[in-house]
């Protein structure tokens, strides 16, 4: 096998365990939010004890990609594409530490009833989740332009976190007996707030690795709290 066969080999290996450790924190978040609208708290702390197999993962990625760099010595793309990948498993490890950071809020509110029906937070995690299944699939097709438009969706994420803010706000405004039940419900929101800007760094890799340009993809909207 030529040397390059089997870097090539190793790239391949690095591309489908960083698309791995995607997949366990993209069903780190479903569950978290399934724990949370369930208030199932074993649930929780399976998503508690699983977030150590994600930061494993993250940890080996980083050794795999250190070991690539010091016996392949890439330069240009190649060497780009590790680095990137190398950052990527950083944020994807975050999103696993956002979701943990809900399922360890789920146990805090024990049996305590919600404030209100989820709505506008749900969909903030599954908008999260969409954006970053195609962030990974941006990465692996070395699809800048796809990877721009993915950050677009931040925006929508942002105004559903200021709405759930607002609403909150209000809600111990009106009843300061509320306002642990309310920022039980803000800290997750937050958490999923978090995982969405997470994507765009992830996004804002894909573009680094087509381009050799680090640069912040700016936002639209922003979030104007928090």
């Amino acid at each position: 096998m030529s040397i390059r066969s089997a870097f090539d080999q190793e790239l391949e290996a690095l591309r489908d365990n960083v698309l791995r450790l995607g997949s366990m924190v993209d069903t780190a978040i479903n569950r978290a939010i399934q724990s949370l609208k369930e208030r199932d708290q074993e649930l929780a702390r399976q998503i508690i004890a699983n977030d150590e197999k994600i930061n494993e993962l993250r940890f080996k990625i980083e050794e795999d990609c250190l070991g690539l760099i010091a016996r392949q010595q890439p330069a240009a793309r190649d060497l780009r594409f590790i680095v990137a990948a190398m950052n990527i498993v950083l944020d994807l490890e975050r999103m696993g530490d956002h979701a943990a950071g809900i399922a360890t809020i789920v146990l805090r509110m024990g049996d305590e009833p919600l404030l209100k029906p989820l709505i506008d937070l749900p969909r903030m995690a599954q908008i999260s989740q969409e954006m970053l299944r195609a962030s990974l699939d941006a990465f692996m097709a070395d699809d800048p332009d796809k990877a721009l438009a993915i950050t677009e969706r931040d925006d929508e994420v942002d105004q559903l976190y200021n709405q759930i803010f607002r609403e909150l706000i209000s809600f111990m405004i009106e009843d300061p007996r509320t306002v642990t039940r309310a920022m039980y419900l803000l800290f997750c929101a937050h958490n999923v707030e978090r995982i969405a800007d997470r994507v765009t760094n992830i996004c804002e890799r894909v573009v680094f690795v087509a381009t050799g340009r680090m640069e912040e993809i700016p936002s639209e909207a922003g979030s104007n709290v928090g």
